[in-house]
């Protein structure tokens, strides 16, 4: 994960490389990234998500603990 900060409202971007399966996978994991992104978005910044082969695997739960716990130390280098 890549943050940019700005004073904007937070803007993301999603990468999904064809590791993680053909396009119905990679555009299913790409909605339920967005979903979980909706539930934690932070108030600014920009970010670019680059999602792991395996993470087409994951559950939504893990998907969005993962997606928490990046943005937990993000906010802790920062």
């Amino acid at each position: 994960m890549v943050h940019l900060p700005r004073p904007e409202p937070a803007r993301v971007s999603f990468a999904v490389g064809r590791r993680a399966g053909p396009a119905v996978v990679r555009n299913r994991l790409r909605r339920r990234l967005r979903a979980a992104w909706r539930e934690l978005v932070p108030a600014t910044g920009d970010y670019l998500i680059v999602a792991a082969p395996g993470a087409a695997d994951l559950g939504f739960d893990e998907l969005r603990s993962g997606l928490r716990r990046a943005l937990e130390r993000l906010e802790g280098a920062a």
